[in-house]
């Protein structure tokens, strides 16, 4: 599968420090600063939906660590699934009278533009899950053979009594556990599961669904294995961090955990497990099932710069839960001038302490808000006529755009900056 395009990064002077972020399994900030190549995956979409805010906030956030991983000139490996084949989006085909494959390449096209107008760096790798069948097959092949499979009629689940590290990820009671498995995907209440939380590894062929022969049976995977394989496929154990929103701690990550300590013998899957706050709108989660979204792509048509969405997003800290509303893109596009016309200016303020304080900020569990008030106040200088560097105002514009992904040369009154988008494919 096909990224998208990749955005130039200027050169910064210096390097970031290493950078320190929040670990769900441990609740606590932890150093993140691999000695080698860095090793990053995002669980991506499944495609029976546009872009939403939710999405944009949780991908320009790993954006972020992506861009302060390279700033201090570390090598990143970079991994991002498309979950395009799965219950919700033969749902949406059925329910839509659209064939599932071009609902889901067309949602997916969509995506990576979005992706590309919010200059987020492509992963390394991308790759759906129908394209990626011979490796779930693989896993889950060890599985079984670790005895840690069995049949339901003739699905294969997976037994989650065969890892006693299971829970270690989000740290769970049980009723809770079973409450979040039927709201998330899961079947709690199935007849003949040994456990209620035991995951779906391997789905029989249903009536007019699609299906794929393979030693496993005709059939398709469960969700949670797709990850596991991809992962452990292209970035080996104990890869530096799994990230996603929060709704996916469990089951989602707890099972990716399990599935992969059992299949390889090894752990952690990760060393660090991210993730991000909730995106709300009136007060309610935003989220397909509601139907309460607000889209990348609607407020790119409707004339926001992507500059001034990217900033709108930033403007909370990652782990924040957060309602949007008019006023969240009213004062990225005054930030966006303000910081158009500052760069626009023959001269300001020095901005090397702009720029370590910014590296500062992102190093310390990616505190973009922080971040942005760095730029503010240096912003706020120039238009009082302070400072008489001539590159200081190339300087704040490069580190806006290799930090943040904000590219303020685009269009130098804010009116435009950040809004190019790809052709579709």
């Amino acid at each position: 599968m096909q990224s998208w395009p990749a955005v130039p990064r200027p050169a910064l002077p210096g390097q970031a420090p290493p950078v320190r972020i929040h670990d769900t399994a441990t609740d606590r900030v932890q150093p993140v600063s691999p000695g080698g190549p860095a090793r990053l995956y995002v669980c991506g979409i499944t495609p029976y939906d546009a872009t939403h805010l939710g999405h944009a906030f949780t991908y320009s956030t790993f954006d972020l660590l992506h861009r302060v991983w390279l700033d201090a000139g570390r090598e990143v490996t970079y991994v991002q699934n498309v979950t395009d084949i799965d219950d919700p989006l033969l749902e949406r085909a059925v329910a839509t009278g659209q064939d599932w494959q071009q609902l889901a390449a067309r949602e997916t096209a969509l995506f990576a533009a979005d992706m590309h107008a919010l200059r987020v760096l492509p992963p390394t790798h991308y790759l759906g899950a129908v394209e990626s069948m011979d490796l779930v097959v693989s896993t889950v092949d060890r599985l079984v053979k670790a005895g840690a499979a069995y049949r339901v009629e003739q699905d294969l689940y997976f037994s989650v009594a065969s890892d006693p590290r299971f829970g270690a990820v989000a740290s769970l009671g049980g009723e809770v556990m079973e409450q979040l498995c039927a709201e998330r995907g899961g079947d709690p209440q199935r007849p003949g599961k040994r456990h209620p939380l035991d995951p779906l590894l391997w789905q029989a062929a249903r009536a007019d669904e699609p299906a794929w022969d393979t030693p496993l049976g005709h059939g398709r995977p469960g969700w949670h294995v797709e990850c596991t394989a991809i992962a452990q496929h292209l970035l080996g154990t104990a890869f530096d961090v799994q990230g996603g929103g929060r709704d996916l701690a469990f089951p989602h990550h707890e099972m990716c955990a399990s599935l992969g300590h059992v299949a390889t013998g090894e752990w952690p899957f990760a060393r660090r497990y991210v993730h991000t706050g909730m995106v709300g709108l009136d007060g309610e989660k935003m989220s397909k099932s509601r139907g309460n979204l607000v889209f990348v792509s609607r407020l790119l048509q409707q004339g926001a710069p992507a500059a001034a969405v990217r900033l709108a997003l930033h403007a909370h800290h990652y782990r924040q839960d957060w309602d949007w509303g008019p006023g969240d893109l009213d004062r990225a596009q005054a930030r966006l001038r303000s910081w158009a016309r500052a760069v626009s200016a023959p001269h300001g303020p020095p901005a090397t302490s702009v720029l370590a304080d910014v590296r500062a900020a992102l190093a310390d569990d990616l505190d973009a808000p922080r971040a942005l008030a760095v730029v503010d106040r240096w912003a706020a200088q120039v238009e009082r006529g302070a400072g008489a560097d001539p590159k200081a105002p190339g300087l704040v514009a490069d580190l806006c755009d290799a930090l943040l992904g904000v590219d303020l040369r685009a269009g130098r009154d804010g009116a435009a900056a950040g809004n190019a988008r790809p052709p579709r494919r």
